[in-house]
């Protein structure tokens, strides 16, 4: 008969091995170097070689990480396969950290393959010109990605080299698909995609460290020393506040200097509106852009005649339209102005207004209102102290909910792009065009 509680001890037994053996395979199956500026040593399994050898992720190497960041800062040349290895790299530090935890939720060895895969192949969807894309009439990137695993080359090995299920590797970046239940799922999403996540804690470094600006470097080490399992996600030991404080400050320091510096934001808008304007009027299929890096975005929109395709042409040649007008983002006034739809309206109506009252002879495709989409800041976060759990929120942090609100409100400006010469001679009548369209 077996005794009470034997049960538990042989469960138990089984997760102490389970861990053992996820230390042991972090610790000698990842023996191929990689250099890297940022990280140096980034180390990879044979198999994982064997993954990032396939085209669709060297692909990434021709994407660059910050789209047109170059033109204000010409080292901004890195890539998103740079980024997805340095996101694998510190996603399988996380790991190894968390693994040593007895708080962590049990996980299995073949759990952690594919959480690592996952890290590794998150960007495989990416759009190239970084955020040029967003809010078009397209497919999430982390679908895009989900399809890309699920294709027969990745599938192949992910399963007979790796040795995952590719369904669960897809199933963690695209929080679109099913979850089966499996809680491993659920419990890598939070770490892949959170507020102490790998994406972040690279993308912040190595932008930084390529646009040759101190506001995004973090101390990862203290960072990921201080992180603590729970059932449902990460939390953090009160000992690391300062550095959730110190990431989100970079954070809203690099949008401030980098991701939205008004030229990027500018060249960012030109490519938006050639885009949308090529699938408004049906002369862009959406297939076609998906999988393009950047020269392959360049090729397809430059044989193209449409005028508007002008907007991109001219990024890629650096000449950019100017600021015609600036106001910080109101809600009340402005909400209209956040659909897509009803900005082209209003991009067709200024250009009307400067055509026919002004005589400017402008087009509505160079006319763009540009408003930045909602920012977050994500303080959804448990702080340990005193052996219990409380929310960042209550932790006495100086970024109450307030001050991350003011961050959002200061970054957004709505702003009017026009070409230089009407930018200039049309400056006196703008504040006023744009009064009777908005109101005080």
């Amino acid at each position: 008969m077996r005794r009470k509680g034997s049960s538990k001890g042989i469960n138990v037994g089984i997760e102490q091995q389970t861990r053992q053996k996820i230390l042991e395979h972090l610790s000698s199956d990842y023996t191929e170097a990689i250099r890297d500026p940022l990280w140096q040593n980034i180390y990879l399994t044979p198999a994982l070689k064997k993954l990032i050898s396939l085209g669709e992720f060297q692909k990434l190497a021709g994407i660059r990480q910050l789209g047109p960041a170059y033109l204000v800062y010409p080292g901004a040349t890195h890539t998103r396969l740079n980024h997805s290895l340095g996101v694998f790299h510190l996603a399988k530090r996380i790991i190894r950290h968390i693994s040593v935890d007895r708080r962590s939720p049990p996980v299995s060895l073949e759990g952690v393959k594919a959480f690592l895969c996952a890290s590794l192949l998150h960007d495989l969807g990416h759009f190239p010109y970084t955020h040029s894309f967003k809010d078009l009439p397209l497919l999430d990137h982390e679908v895009l990605t989900g399809r890309l695993v699920m294709t027969p080359p990745f599938q192949r090995v992910l399963r007979e080299d790796v040795g995952v299920e590719p369904y669960v590797v897809a199933a963690i970046v695209d929080e679109g698909m099913d979850h089966h239940n499996n809680g491993e799922i659920l419990f890598f999403r939070r770490i892949l995609s959170g507020v102490l996540d790998p994406d972040k804690l690279d993308y912040l470094n190595r932008d930084a460290f390529f646009c040759g600006v101190p506001y995004g470097i973090q101390d990862t080490d203290f960072f990921i020393d201080k992180i603590i399992p729970t059932a449902s996600a990460l939390a953090l030991d009160e000992r690391g506040l300062g550095s959730v404080e110190s990431l989100l400050f970079a954070k809203y320091q690099m949008y401030r200097s980098v991701y939205w510096h008004r030229t990027v934001r500018i060249a960012t808008a030109m490519i938006k509106k050639a885009v949308l304007l090529g699938l408004t009027e049906n002369d862009l299929d959406q297939e076609a852009l998906y999988g393009l890096d950047d020269a392959g975005f360049y090729r397809t929109l430059a044989i193209r005649e449409r005028s508007y395709y002008q907007l991109a042409r001219m990024v890629f040649e650096r000449r950019l339209l100017k600021t015609a007008f600036e106001c910080p983002f109101d809600p009340r006034l402005h909400k209209q102005a956040t659909d897509l739809n009803a900005r082209m309206d209003l991009e067709n109506r200024i250009a009307s207004i400067l055509r026919e009252e002004y005589d400017t002879g402008i087009e509505p495709w160079e006319v763009i209102l540009d408003i930045p989409e909602p920012i977050s800041f994500e303080v959804d976060l448990l702080i340990y102290r005193n052996d219990s759990f409380s929310p960042f929120a209550t932790s006495g942090s100086v970024f109450s909910t307030s001050v991350v609100e003011g961050f959002t409100r200061s970054l957004r400006k709505v702003r009017l792009f026009l070409p230089p010469g009407i930018a200039r001679t049309a400056a006196p009548y703008i504040p006023e065009i744009m009064t009777s369209l908005f109101g005080e």
